[in-house]
């Protein structure tokens, strides 16, 4: 199901922005294959629309620095509303969480959290608890190392959808 009337060159536009970050006109325009000056007024359309949130450095964080990263499922004691955006707006603040998405099934929360030390991860861990954030149960995973990390592919899910 297509959320906005995007049309193939669009998708081309955003596909390549995903992939290659920010770009100059002449490359993206390559990329897409349309000429520069209507390439670069369908981006600034589609930036001013909001498609385009954000452009992204993707670091090599292990050889950066050395780290702890933990998957934690979240389970929250009530389901109210007022409840989930309580536990939501806490997690926003929080620099150590990198990933969260709620999900339906045996529990709401899951999120991919990275510190500098087990130690700081139980810390966190420990800060939440005591916020009063109705956290009935958590389990954590420590991730031993990254097998994939990659963004949907908008071209394949714009080609299944319309089938």
């Amino acid at each position: 199901m297509k959320k906005q009337g995007l049309d193939a060159t669009e998708i081309r536009i955003l596909s390549a922005v995903q992939q290659h970050g920010q770009l100059s006109k002449t490359r993206l325009a390559e990329l897409v294959n349309l000429s520069p000056t209507p390439c670069w007024a369908r981006l600034v359309r589609l930036k001013a629309a909001g498609y385009i949130r954000g452009y992204h450095a993707e670091l090599a964080l292990d050889r950066i620095i050395d780290f702890t990263q933990v998957v934690v499922t979240i389970s929250l004691t009530h389901h109210r509303k007022t409840d989930f955006d309580r536990f939501e707006t806490y997690i926003r603040g929080l620099d150590e969480v990198i990933d969260c998405v709620a999900t339906g099934g045996g529990m709401d929360y899951v999120m991919k959290v990275a510190t500098p030390t087990l130690a700081a991860f139980q810390s966190l861990m420990d800060e939440m608890l005591s916020a009063e954030l109705s956290i009935d149960r958590y389990m954590t995973y420590i991730a031993t190392r990254q097998i994939k990390t990659s963004r949907p592919n908008l071209a394949k899910l714009v080609a299944k959808s319309e089938k």
